[in-house]
Order: structure tokens, then C-alpha cells, then sequence
């Protein structure tokens, strides 16, 4: 019986000492814990979370690799603001076009950087692109089938570069165009070919005379706006669209107006002669715009209030400040029939001319709805 009971006494050690030989307690990652849970589950639990355990060990030791962005996320131009398919790339000191511009984007502003040449690929792809703005660089260059891709294009800024012709080719989808202050001296026939959208034409400042338009140069245009201020023109451009709503070529070199001059523009509403050296407008010559609403007169050589206006049932603002009229009639600016106008006068400029106010009789203004919309000032030579 003794023999019998050492025997258990010396198993009874031995598995207490198989017990305490356990390694001390050691703080582990916190992901290893999560890693002792995985025990537990099946072979295809461990087998699955295998690489998610080596996710986050990464993580946790920081020896992840390098974040790839996802393939479809669009790249961005270097030093450019992306958001919206709007890409904004103004004022870099670029003197090219970037590459990697999103095949998406909807409106590039390239303004205010010194890129001097536009070549033929630079908008490659670029098919969804509405609206481009090249304002204020040194284009001198265009390559002509730079925008062949851009089918969708309706507006284009090029204004302030150096540009001596209108750029080839153009998109079908163009509605506005931009291209003041400029080197344009010529505008061949067909320039504008194939434009029927057409209906804004802004080329102002640019140092054009009348001869450098070539007949048939706006053919096929349905403009509503066209502005050719601040050029060489001596007198108003023959032939230019039927359809056009406001005609603007204040600041030129205009001597007068003559009878035929305005013969085609029986739907203009807005016309600006301002700022030029008229001393004469042929009676009658305003008669072929029954429907205009602004006459722009100031800051000419005219003597006399010009012929025609009472006739005018539209016309609500006429500036004639500016000038040397030194009379004003009775029939000047109002009809004598009752009823005949179909809109009063709400502004009526003539200050900084010789006249005398008070010599003008009220009557004058008879058609006038509100008397401060007639303006008097003092004269001074």
C-alpha cells in the first residue's frame, strides 16, 4: 500500500510541474489578441482572416506599402485645383498646356499664364469639355485642328493674347467667343463658317479697320451680340448678321452715319456709337430700326438732336451727352399725335452740351414718364 502511494505523490509533482512552466506575462499588440480569438473559429474562418490580421498588423507596426489611389479616380495636373470637372489652372506661369486633364472635365481655366502656342493635341480627348478660358496669355500660335476634339465646347475666352487671325476651325457647338485685345487686323471670309450657334462675338480692342473685313466674313451667323469697339473702323461695317440684337462699336474713329448704313438691322434693340467722331446722321437712317429700345450718341461731334427719334415707338434711352448740341426742339424727342409711341422715355442724357436748359420747353419732354429721367448739366469747353 505504501509502495502505491508514493507512486501517486511523485505524479501529483510532476503535473504541478508541467503546469508552472508557463512563460511570464508579456503585453502584446493589440491586434494579437484579436489574432487569439481567431483560434476558435474553423479552418476557413482562420483562413479568411488571414489577410485581414495582416492588414492590421501593418498598420499597427507601420510597414504598410505605399497608398495606391483607385483607377478610377482622374488624375489632376500638377499645381491645378480639381473639383466639380472644373479644372483650374490660372495664374501657374504655364507655358504650355498641362497633360492629365480628367477626360470629364466640363470648364479649364488656363487664364493669366504665359503659354504661347496652342498645338494639336493639347485638348486630345477632351470631348465633354463646355466652356475654355485661354484669357491673358502670349498666343500667338494655333494649331488648326486644336479644337477638333472639343465637340461640345459652346464658350471660348481668348481675349489678351496675341492672336492675328481668327483660329482655324472652330467647334459646330460654339455659342460665345472672346477674342478682345488682340492683334486681329483681318477677318477672312468663312471665318466664322459652320457656326450656326453662334450668338455672342466679343472683338473689341483689336486694331481693325473696315478693310479688314472681308466680304462674306460673318456669313452664316445668327449673332444676337457683337461688339466691335475700340478698333480703327471709320464707319459702320457693311454686312454684318441680320439677326444681331445689340451692335456695339462705341470708341472708333466714325465720322457719321450714313442712309444705308443700318438699312439691314431691322432687329436691333441696343446700338452703341459712343465715343466716336460723328458729326452727322443722315435723315432717315434710323428709321430702318423700329424696334430699337437704347441709342448710344454720347461723346460725339453732333450739333443737333438727330432726325427720326419721334418716330421710334420703342425707344426708352437715348445718350446725347457730350456733344455740341446747342439746340433743342419741340418735336425732337416726342411724336405730336397722341398715342403714337408705345413706351415712354426713361432716360434722356444731355448734359455737357451748349445748350441752355432753360431755354428748352417742357413740352419738349412730353413723352418722358419720369422728369428725373432727363438729364442737364453745366457745360464746360
Amino acid at each position: 500500500m505504501l509502495p502505491y502511494c508514493s507512486l501517486l505523490l511523485m505524479l501529483c509533482v510532476a503535473r504541478l510541474i508541467s503546469t508552472s512552466s508557463a512563460l511570464p506575462f508579456e503585453q502584446r499588440g493589440f491586434w494579437d489578441f484579436a489574432m487569439d480569438n481567431m483560434d476558435s473559429m474553423d479552418s476557413l474562418d482562420r483562413l479568411d482572416s488571414g489577410g485581414m490580421m495582416t492588414m492590421m498588423r501593418d498598420e499597427e507596426e507601420g510597414s504598410g506599402g505605399p497608398e495606391i489611389p483607385p483607377s478610377h479616380i482622374p488624375m489632376c495636373p500638377f499645381g491645378c485645383h480639381c473639383r466639380l470637372r472644373v479644372v483650374q489652372c490660372s495664374d501657374l506661369g504655364l507655358t504650355e498646356v498641362p497633360k492629365n486633364i480628367p477626360l470629364d472635365t466640363k470648364f479649364l481655366d488656363l487664364q493669366n499664364n504665359r503659354i504661347a502656342e496652342l498645338k494639336e493635341n493639347d485638348f486630345k480627348g477632351l470631348t465633354n469639355l463646355y466652356g475654355l478660358s485661354l484669357r491673358n496669355n502670349i498666343i500667338s500660335r494655333v494649331h488648326p485642328r486644336t479644337f477638333v476634339p472639343l465637340k461640345h465646347m459652346q464658350k471660348l475666352y481668348f481675349s489678351k493674347n496675341l492672336l492675328t487671325t481668327v483660329p482655324q476651325n472652330l467647334p459646330a457647338s460654339l455659342v460665345e467667343i472672346r477674342i478682345h485685345e488682340n492683334r486681329i487686323k483681318k477677318v477672312a471670309a468663312g471665318a466664322f463658317a459652320g457656326l450656326g450657334n453662334m450668338n455672342c462675338i466679343e472683338m473689341g480692342a483689336n486694331p481693325i479697320q473696315n478693310s479688314g473685313f472681308e466680304p462674306g466674313a460673318f456669313k452664316g451667323l445668327k449673332l444676337n451680340y457683337l461688339r466691335i469697339s475700340e478698333s480703327k473702323l471709320t464707319g459702320v461695317p457693311k454686312d454684318l448678321p441680320e439677326s444681331l440684337n445689340e451692335l456695339h462699336l462705341d470708341h472708333n474713329q466714325i465720322q457719321a452715319v450714313e442712309l444705308e448704313d443700318l438699312s439691314r438691322y431691322k432687329n436691333l434693340y441696343r446700338l452703341g456709337l459712343g465715343f466716336n467722331h460723328i458729326r452727322n446722321i443722315e435723315n432717315g437712317s434710323l428709321s430702318f430700326l423700329p424696334r430699337l429700345r437704347e441709342l448710344h450718341l454720347d461723346n460725339n461731334r453732333l450739333t443737333r438732336v438727330p432726325k427720326g427719334l419721334p418716330d421710334m415707338k420703342y425707344l426708352q434711352v437715348v445718350y446725347l451727352h457730350s456733344n455740341d448740341i446747342d439746340r433743342v426742339g419741340v418735336d425732337d424727342f416726342c411724336p405730336r399725335g397722341f398715342g403714337m409711341k408705345r413706351t415712354f422715355y426713361n432716360g434722356i442724357s444731355l448734359f455737357s452740351n451748349p445748350v441752355n436748359y432753360w431755354e428748352v420747353q417742357p413740352a419738349t419732354f412730353r413723352c418722358v414718364g419720369n422728369r428725373l429721367a432727363i438729364q442737364f448739366g453745366n457745360y464746360k469747353k
